[in-house]
């Protein structure tokens, strides 16, 4: 999976850890709504924008780089300002890249150092934020991508006792450990989903109420579509599409990718298809 597939799940159903990630207050993520933007008439699409439901709040434009680009700088704010320019918001801007090290940074900033100087453009480094055990955790969560294996099982166990111990949401908490499940899955691509379960004590996720109303709630929406797409196209091809239809709702209540691969017996690629 790549890494800024997990970072937009993670601030889609967590918008308030970004908000906590540039020193705001959580709230702050009440009234915007995050999505990914493509620019129209060019090949260029911004990673995350947080669109706030009012002109006084600013936008918020993402950017997740865990390679060495050269030309970084000069894409983010040509997509920024064609944005700008398609789009004639009232809003006030900011922008945000999100490194694993700071040793990934080597864009030149020159052409842009007004920008830097004035904070318009905040540049995080996901090593140096600091101790996990001390961090909110949602930052914990970020922080956890980047931990070499030995560091990442520890601090995965903790996270996930953590998670349990102090999240009240119900649902939350299963969107938060499902959320770290996928980043484990990323980690340890040689492990499959059920020894990672075992090993980190995830196996009882499927066994929560959410997941199975969950599954439940898409594998019924999935059969009642498919069998009228199955008149016109025949039985199995029906089947296909009624899991592809199912797919949806799922990611919309917080299970993985790989999970509704294994429930629906489909490939990762196809869930991923039809959740776009």
């Amino acid at each position: 999976m790549k890494t800024d597939s997990i970072f937009y799940r993670l601030f889609q159903e967590f918008p308030n850890i970004f908000f906590e990630l540039i020193g705001n207050s959580p709230e702050t993520a009440t009234g915007y709504e995050f999505s990914s933007v493509e620019v129209k008439q060019t090949a260029f699409r911004i990673d995350g924008v947080f669109l706030p439901e009012t002109e006084e709040k600013p936008i918020y434009f993402l950017e997740v780089q865990f390679q060495a680009d050269s030309e970084i700088y000069s894409r983010l704010f040509t997509e920024v300002h064609l944005y700008l320019r398609q789009n004639q918001p009232e809003n006030d801007w900011f922008a945000v890249v999100i490194y694993p090290t700071r040793s990934i940074d080597s864009a030149k900033t020159k052409h842009y150092r007004e920008s830097f100087a004035s904070g318009r453009v905040t540049r995080i480094y996901l090593d140096e934020l600091g101790e996990t055990a001390s961090l909110p955790i949602g930052i914990a969560t970020i922080k956890l991508v980047v931990e070499n294996e030995d560091k990442a099982i520890q601090e995965a166990r903790e996270l996930i006792t953590r998670t349990r111990q102090e999240v009240d949401s119900v649902r939350k908490k299963q969107q938060l450990l499902q959320l770290i499940e996928t980043i484990l899955v990323y980690k340890f691509p040689s492990m499959d989903i059920e020894e990672i379960q075992e090993m980190f004590g995830l196996s009882d996720l499927k066994q929560t109420r959410v997941y199975q109303q969950a599954f439940a709630e898409g594998e019924q929406k999935g059969e009642q579509k498919g069998k009228q797409e199955g008149k016109r196209e025949g039985e199995q091809e029906g089947e296909r599409r009624g899991k592809l239809l199912a797919v949806p709702p799922m990611l919309a209540a917080g299970l993985t990718v790989e999970q509704i691969a294994q429930a629906l017996s489909l490939t990762v690629d196809e869930v991923r298809q039809a959740g776009q």
